[in-house]
């Protein structure tokens, strides 16, 4: 079986990495930092040699860039079982004052990386009729939060686009999930002083993604949030 993992050199998307080769995947990760994919690739394959890991440097949020990366996998592989729609920027800023073109920023890395990718592994999912895509929101994509600015406008639109797509797909036996993290511990939290266990390990939330995808066939689960105990930070 098939998966493809957005940014996934670090934090969320190299733990879905990792627990999905674990459970026999092959796996195509991208992500921008060459020296953090290329140690992301030489990781999961040491702990999981008898899967294939396929690892490109991409910049999410170039629609051309996007698109080659989605050739590749077409020319790789016939199927596609799983897509993780991961890759994203976290800038916190209000609206009034945050810098000119940052809503187009992250709405190119956040959005329109998604749309573009699963627009073109789509047909391998509907013809197969069979296949699960996890979009990666977050918790600001349900409440707006002070300092939350652009960002959350980005992960709204993401959970928009994941409704309207669960709702696209259902005739074509293709699932969605919507997979909504509070604070987890990764990099995009460099710089807290907080004690880590403040946070989710993103662990916890690759193991949330891998039960999702082993329910029955027939049962989606379509939204998924998860906060630390204490709450929001």
């Amino acid at each position: 079986m098939n998966a493809v993992i957005t940014g996934a050199s670090k934090g969320i998307g190299k733990a879905i990495a990792e627990r999905l080769a674990a459970e026999g995947f092959n796996v195509i990760i991208c992500a921008r930092n060459t020296d953090a994919l290329a140690a992301a690739k030489a990781a999961i394959r040491e702990k999981n040699p008898a899967v294939t890991v396929i690892a490109e440097s991409v910049d999410m949020g170039d629609k051309a860039q996007v698109m080659a990366f989605a050739q590749k996998i077409k020319d790789t592989w016939s199927t596609v079982d799983i897509l993780v729609n991961n890759a994203g920027i976290f800038i916190p800023g209000a609206l009034h004052d945050e810098a000119d073109g940052l809503l187009e920023k992250l709405m190119a890395v956040n959005v329109y990386s998604a749309y573009h990718l699963t627009r073109e592994l789509l047909p391998l999912m509907i013809a197969q009729r069979n296949g699960h895509i996890f979009n990666m929101c977050s918790t600001a994509s349900h409440h707006a939060y002070p300092n939350g600015g652009s960002y959350s406008i980005t992960k709204y639109a993401l959970l928009g686009f994941s409704k309207n797509l669960r709702r696209e797909l259902m005739p074509h036996n293709v699932r969605v999930t919507s997979v909504s993290p509070g604070p987890t511990l990764t990099a995009s939290w460099d710089g807290f002083e907080g004690p880590p266990d403040r946070m989710m390990p993103p662990e916890d939330i690759a193991s949330v993604v891998w039960n999702a995808f082993t329910l029955a066939k027939q049962t989606v689960v379509e939204e998924i949030q998860l906060r630390p105990m204490l709450g929001d930070i």
